[in-house]
C-alpha cells in the first residue's frame, strides 16, 4: 500500500527567493571546489595547515561538485543537501582537529543553513514534510 504523498504548489515569489538565499553557498562552494581541483599554492598552503596533504585535494574538490550538482538538480536537491552538510560537517570537525578560531567553524553552519534554508523556501515537498511532522 502506498501513502498518498499531498503536493503543496510552490509559489513564484517563494521560489526566487529560495534561489537567491541558496546562491551565495552554491557560489562559494562551487568555487571552492574548483579551486581544491585547481590546486594553486595558496590553497595546498591552507589545506597543509590543516592537516590535509595535497593528494586528497582533487578528491575533496570532485566530491564537492558531485554533491554540489546532487543539490543543483531539483529533484535530487533534498539528497544533495544532506550530503553536503555531510561534507560541511568534515569541515568542521577538521577546523575543530587543528583547533581554529570560532569563526571558521560558524562558517560551514552558515553554509549549511543558507543551503537548507533556500530549499525550505523552493521546495513545497520540504515545506510539507516539516510541517506535517510538527
Amino acid at each position: 500500500m502506498q501513502a498518498a504523498v499531498r503536493t503543496v504548489p510552490t509559489h513564484k515569489a517563494a521560489s526566487w527567493a529560495g534561489h537567491l538565499v541558496s546562491a551565495p553557498a552554491v557560489l562559494f562552494l562551487l568555487i571552492d571546489g574548483a579551486m581544491k581541483l585547481a590546486a594553486p599554492a595558496p590553497v595546498v598552503e591552507a589545506s597543509a595547515a590543516l592537516g590535509l596533504g595535497e593528494s586528497v585535494l582533487s578528491s575533496l574538490g570532485v566530491l564537492l561538485l558531485a554533491c554540489l550538482f546532487v543539490y543543483l538538480v531539483p529533484r535530487t536537491a533534498a539528497l544533495g543537501a544532506v550530503l553536503l552538510t555531510g561534507y560541511l560537517g568534515g569541515a568542521i570537525a577538521t577546523h575543530v582537529g587543528v583547533r581554529l578560531e570560532p569563526f571558521s567553524l560558524l562558517f560551514p553552519l552558515v553554509l549549511g543553513a543558507l543551503l537548507w534554508g533556500g530549499l525550505y523556501l523552493r521546495d513545497a515537498r520540504l515545506r510539507a514534510l516539516l510541517s506535517a511532522s510538527s
